[in-house]
């Protein structure tokens, strides 16, 4: 028989979602060790291994027909990604489709991991990270949205992790800044449309993780007397996504 949660809170949903190189993966695995430390169960989820769907094949036509470099960049090893940031009509139009498959896939992995009587489920991007993807200054892209919505379960905490695109793109040379740029647009637009997002703006780490743990214990206030600690290592928690 399934079990729930018996502890003094419920049980949390939590995404994290922001431009590559904003900070996720640090952000995730001091979050995760503080609710450890406050004597929670944790149970971790990334979106691109977890959920997304047909990973193999999306991974295949990025590398062969959009001649995108393998690997994942770091500071003097620069990758040079084309996926995501590669634009056109046609792979705009398949991206629609793909992303609802992945919508359709999350509510069914969310219902599963539900089930599972971890305290808080930390899910490493989430379905917004994939329609931050698509144009969204379009009234299809607003009703596509709409449509998403009543589709995933909402998470009881959303984070949008902002950062500088420079920044961003020196701790992680994988996408040219142009994109970055129009990639943190997305984002910030899309938490406009849709709503109740906490967005943590580009701060040096220890005060990153400060506001962070602020946040967090206003949902989990268990973990209030849990101070940060710079993981190390943090980067085993993070996924590759592709187109």
């Amino acid at each position: 028989m399934a079990t729930t949660s018996t502890s003094k809170h419920r049980q949390l949903l939590v995404s994290f979602s922001g431009m590559d190189g904003a900070g996720k993966s640090t952000q995730i695995a001091n979050v995760h060790s503080a609710v450890e430390r406050s004597g929670g169960r944790v149970l971790l989820r990334t979106f691109w291994d977890d959920v997304v769907v047909g990973t193999r094949f999306r991974e295949d036509f990025s590398h062969k027909v959009l001649k995108s470099e393998k690997g994942i960049g770091a500071p003097g090893k620069p990758v040079e990604r084309r996926d995501k940031n590669v634009r056109s009509w046609y792979l705009n139009l398949a991206r629609y489709a793909m992303y609802f498959a992945d919508a359709l896939n999350l509510a069914r992995v969310v219902r599963r991991v539900r089930n599972t009587g971890a305290d808080v489920i930390i899910f490493d991007r989430y379905i917004y990270d994939q329609i931050a993807n698509l144009p969204l200054d379009t009234p299809f892209a607003r009703a596509y949205i709409a449509l998403v919505k009543l589709v995933i379960p909402r998470p009881d905490v959303i984070f949008f992790l902002d950062a500088d695109p420079v920044a961003a793109r020196a701790r992680k040379p994988e996408y040219p800044v142009a994109f970055l740029e129009q990639n943190r647009r997305a984002y910030l637009l899309l938490a406009e449309l849709i709503g109740g997002v906490t967005v943590i703006p580009p701060l040096p780490l220890n005060e990153a993780l400060r506001r962070m743990d602020s946040e967090f214990a206003k949902a989990y206030p268990a973990t209030l007397n849990s101070a940060s600690t710079l993981v190390v290592g943090a980067d085993n928690f993070s996924s590759t996504p592709a187109a």
